[in-house]
Parts: C-alpha cells; structure tokens; sequence
C-alpha cells in the first residue's frame, strides 16, 4: 500500500517518473495547478490540467495528466475530469494520451478510449504513453524480401562466400545503424567499413569493463574478405562499388527500422538471415541449426516464463532463445519504454556460446536490440569453468537446444548445466527424440539420481527442415531425483507450418496460434489428446509411439481361408487370379441395374 500521499505529492512523483521536466527542442512539458489550457495555446480553455506534454510536431502523441491525493480511488468521477481535458487537447493533435494517477495506481486513456494492456497499471517515463498510437506489427514478408537482396549482393557482388561471415557483415552493419553511425548514399567502400567498424569499437567500448570478449565482433568483421575490387582506380568500376554499397545501406536501414521499432515482437533476424543466407552454403558450413521461432516461443510458454526470471541459453548461438525471452520478458512488463525492461537487458538474460564466429553473431544480436550483451561467455559449455559462471548468475529458467552431435558432448553439456543452475530450476532442452535413452547407462543414471525428467514433448517429425532429425522437448527439474517418477509424454504431430520454397517453414494459413494455445494447454494440464502417456524412467526416456493393437477383418480372415485352400489343392494363386481376371473381363455377361451390377459366368467356363 502507497503512502498517505497529496495531490502535491502525487505530481511532484508523476513530474519525476514522466520525466517532464528533462523535455526540450520542439516540446512543451511540465505540471502545476496554475497553468490554463488557455496559457498552453488552447485559445479560451481556461481548465487546468495536472500536467501535459505538447510536442510542437500536431501529428506527434500529446499527454495529459490528471493526479489525485492517494486515498482518493480512480472511479468515473475523476476519469470524466481527465477525458475533458483529453476532448480539449484533441483540438489540435489527433493522437492523446490521457493518464489518472493517485500515486499507486494508474488509469490510461488513448483518446476517449480506456487502455488495459500489459503495463498499463503502473506509470511510466513519458515514452511508454507516446509509443501508444505507434503500429502494432511488423512486415516480417519484406524483412525476408530484403534479406535475400542483401544475401545475393554479398555473395555475387562482394564475393562474400562463408554463410557467417554475411550474417555477420550484415548485423554489424544493423549493430552501426542502431547507434546512429553514419552510412549514408554516395560513400566509398573505406568510409562505409571505417563508419562501421568506429561504431563497433565505440559501443563496445562502454561495456568492455564488464565482458572484455565484446571486443571480438569487431575482430572478426574486421577479418572478412571479400573478392570485390574495391580499391579500383577505374571510374565506372568506383561508381559501381558506391552504388552496390548505397543499396546494401537502403535495405539494411528498412531492416533496422523495424527492428527498432515498438512493434518488435522478438522476430528473430538471424534465423531470418540464416535460412535466407544458407541458400548458399557449403557442405562444411552445414551443422549449425537453429530452433525455429516459434518453437523457442512455445518452449518460453510452457516453462511459465515471466518477465522476473533469470532466463538461460549455455549453447546460445546466435541469441534466438534469449531474444524471445527478451521480447516476451519485456512485453509483459509493459513495453520497450519501461524502467523494467532496462532492468531485464541487462540483468536477466545468460548466454554462452564456444564458437567463435556465432559468438559474435550473438553480440551482434543482442546490440541490435540495445543492452543484454553483457552477459553473455565465450565457454566451453562443457567446462568447469562454464559451470562456475553458471552458478554464479542465479539462474531460474534454462532455454536451450544444444549441438546434437556427440563429438560436442551434447549430454555432457546438459549435465553440467543441471548440476549448476539451483535447485528446483525448471530446465528445458530441445534433443533427438532417443538421446537420453543413447546416452551412457553411468551418466544417465547419475543425472536421474541427481535431476528429475518432468515432461518429454515430441515436436512434429518434419520441424527441422532440411536435416532429417526429430526431435522433443526434455523439460527437467534440476536438484530434484528422480526417484522412480513416472514422467508425462505428449506428441504434438503437426504444428501447421508448411514449407515455402528457399524461406524455410511458415506459417502461411495462421493455424499456429491456435495450436500453440491447444498445446500450451495440453502440456500445463498434462492431459487432453490421445498421445499423453505417463512413463517410466526404468522403461524409457523418449515419447514412445503406440504399437497398434493386433487386428483382423473378415475381409482378411476369408483372404487367409482361400489362399490356404488354394494351397492345398495345389492351385497357383497368381496364376488362378489372372486366369479370373481374364474370364470376367472376356468371358463373362455383365448387366447393371440401378446401382447393382451382375457379372455372369457359365458353369463351364468355371474351375
């Protein structure tokens, strides 16, 4: 419960949240009980608001403020104050904000209509309300139509040939724009790499006290070549550069408005990039697979992940799992323009990754989307050392689908996470479907003895497109035994995706939601579709598909009673039946009759 506060008190509190008074160039902002609408520019409105917020730009998000002393309730009485003032303010701007505050709670109007969203209860600085009327979507279509131009100017034009050396050419040129660097049209090749690159080394320069190892992004952009001239002392060939590089500019900059827009959803880019880029990839590229979008969602939703949760990745790639839990985090909190959602950037999402090159790509990720970075381990996820780190962040919900192949030490690594994270951690991996059951009897059972198997989740055969693999979700209980619980099993057959040619599988006819809802359902109540069974962990560690019971039709039976009598009587089935065919088809007299049909043979003709 609030303090016994004033309306005085109430506004100084709303002046210091809104931040109101740090407004200048082309905005009029401020509180008080004096000033008339009148005195605002609203010409013969002689009501006061509590506060406001007037951007010289009328196509521009105006504010209002109406507050109240704490022990005062938010009813119909003093909501009709507010949307007075809002009704005088929408003289002049078409989009207002309306906000009643006591000091504890907050009520939000987006013109005369009340807003109820995530977030809405609690006040905010004065961006969260100036966001509202911004579009709710983004054209994820064209960030894929774009994607691909970008893909076929750096793999025919540059001469850029290593699938990650584009993906990461291109995200350090999002990275660049992210941070206002400057790329514009009409730049030679040197000034576009050095704006770049400075950018690189000047953002990461503030973090490099926490995570020294921020500093190999720009090493590694550094390192890519490219088989362009782009030293040509040619005119025609200098203008061609230039040109190529001014188109790669114009669509990076699209990709990186949306991305920065509010209406980010944790779209994730770099499995944007990759299905797009892998079009041209290299036997030896292969390997690399990243969990599509919205399984990392759906895993996000079963493990009950909120926007308090210390969320980890030890095999994080390029950041899909912890950009979801990003998005969705921040989501609940009530948006991008929240105090909570600086909170969770930097505090509560975990990544490791041991590969060089996607390391960067997942520093590259998580500075697109601003702060995040630095938590985030160049490891051995299989190491002593990964493991410390681990338990040293206090974590409570683990998000991951590690390498499958056992050369990585794929169980190796989900040990190591489970004997680190606190007890009680719900803990989920994407794996093959038989992994643990082809994991060593010793290391099995000692993570059985140590960790308890909660839910085995069989995802659709067909998910990962391109490698032939199926594969489920293992969620566990880390710190808990297993002893001798039985677990849930569920097989999700289809997910409703299907597959468009050089995009990978989408969603094309919108059935997913609904299946997720269905599943999310299934999965919480552990019950609701044929395929739920409870099993043992001394008889399997997988979903197992039913054998179909034993049966026989009299179809079959009286099949089975003639070919044995054929048999003994020595008659040649094969040749008995083209024999049949033959007389019916030659020999015999056919009438119809309505529906009936009636073939006739002599007996004669018969054997």
């Amino acid at each position: 419960m609030a303090e016994n506060m004033t309306e005085d008190e109430v506004r100084d509190k709303a002046r210091e949240i809104l931040g109101l008074n740090n407004h200048g160039g082309g905005v009029t902002a401020g509180v008080g009980q004096l000033t008339t609408f009148n005195q605002l520019g609203f010409k013969g409105k002689l009501d006061k608001p509590d506060g406001w917020y007037l951007p010289a730009n009328k196509s521009d998000t105006a504010v209002v403020l109406e507050t109240k002393a704490s022990k005062i309730a938010l009813g119909a009485t003093q909501a009709k104050e507010l949307l007075k003032n809002i009704r005088i303010m929408n003289a002049k701007y078409e989009h207002v904000v309306g906000i009643l505050y006591n000091g504890e709670s907050t009520r939000v109007f987006k013109n005369g209509e009340e807003y109820k969203e995530k977030g809405s209860e609690k006040l905010h600085n004065i961006a969260y309300y100036t966001a509202l009327f911004n579009v709710d979507h983004i054209d994820k279509q064209r960030i894929y139509e774009l994607t691909a131009r970008i893909n076929n100017c750096l793999h025919f034009e540059f001469g850029i040939k290593n699938l990650y050396h584009r993906m990461i050419f291109t995200a350090c040129a999002l990275v660049a724009k992210r941070y206002d660097a400057t790329m514009v049209s009409g730049m030679d090749y040197s000034e576009f790499h050095n704006a770049i690159l400075n950018c690189l080394n000047k953002e990461l320069l503030r973090d490099k006290h926490q995570n020294q190892k921020l500093g190999l992004l720009a090493d590694v952009f550094s390192e890519i070549r490219m088989n362009l001239n782009v030293n040509s002392e040619d005119e025609k060939e200098q203008e061609h550069v230039k040109d190529l590089i001014s188109n790669f500019i114009d669509w990076v900059t699209e990709i990186s408005d949306c991305l920065n827009s509010d209406a980010w959803r944790g779209e994730d880019v770099m499995g944007i990039f990759f299905n797009e880029f892998n079009r041209y990839k290299k036997k030896t590229e292969s390997g690399q697979v990243f969990t599509p979008e919205h399984i990392t969602d759906f895993i996000y939703r079963i493990l009950e992940v909120n926007q308090n949760d210390r969320v980890l990745d030890a095999t994080c790639g390029s950041g899909g799992f912890l950009i979801k839990a990003m998005a969705n985090m921040i989501d609940e909190a009530g948006g991008v323009n929240t105090e909570k959602a600086k909170e969770i950037k930097q505090n509560q999402l975990f990544g490791i990754e041991f590969d060089r090159e996607i390391y960067a790509l997942a520093c590259a990720n998580m500075l697109i989307h601003k702060d995040g970075k630095t938590n985030l381990e160049q490891l051995d996820a299989r190491s002593d050392e990964a493991g410390k780190w681990i338990a040293h962040q206090n974590i409570t919900k683990v998000l991951m689908n590690p390498p499958y192949e056992k050369k990585y030490g794929c169980m190796v690594i989900v040990e190591n996470v489970l004997d680190n994270v606190p007890p009680n951690t719900p803990c989920a991996f994407v794996l093959p479907d038989k992994k643990l059951e082809k994991t060593g009897k010793k290391q099995m059972a000692r993570i059985l003895e140590h960790h308890r198997l909660r839910k085995v989740v069989k995802l659709p055969e067909d998910l990962f497109f391109g490698i032939g693999m199926t594969t489920s979700i293992f969620v566990f209980e880390a710190g808990v035994p297993q002893n001798g619980h039985e677990f849930f099993t569920c097989w999700m057959k289809d997910d409703g995706l299907e597959t468009v040619k050089n995009k990978g599988r989408h969603d094309v006819r919108g059935r997913w939601p609904a299946i997720e809802r269905r599943w999310i359902d299934i999965v919480s109540k552990q019950s609701g579709d044929d395929t739920c069974v409870w099993e043992s962990t001394d008889e399997c560690l997988s979903y197992q598909v039913p054998i179909k019971p034993f049966e026989i039709s009299e179809e079959d039976f009286r099949k089975t009673a003639m070919d044995y009598l054929m048999y003994m009587r020595r008659i040649d089935a094969k040749e008995f039946s083209a024999s049949l065919f033959e007389k019916v088809l030659y020999s015999s007299d056919i009438e119809a009759d309505g529906d009936a049909v009636t073939i006739s043979l002599d007996r004669e003709e018969k054997r």
